[in-house]
């Protein structure tokens, strides 16, 4: 799994909201009031820069990732 700068990650704040965070990053490129929001804005951001989206629930474990990196084996069709 990446945690890498190949990758972006939304994760809860400890004081609240949720934030936008690229892979090995300390500090988070955004902060957001919603979950939605964060999903949304990490998602452009993986998008301009071709990264994978990491979306982890309150526990922190990784509930959905979103490609948008050049993948080895894209899908065909």
């Amino acid at each position: 799994m990446s945690k890498g700068p190949k990758s972006h990650h939304i994760v809860p704040n400890r004081g609240g909201g949720w934030d936008v965070k690229r892979g090995g990053a300390d500090r988070a490129s955004s902060h957001h009031d919603t979950k939605a929001d964060a999903v949304q804005q990490g998602r452009e951001v993986s998008r301009n820069q071709g990264t994978e989206l990491r979306i982890h629930n309150k526990d922190g474990r990784i509930a959905r990732s979103d490609s948008h990196g050049g993948d080895p084996y894209p899908p065909k069709g």
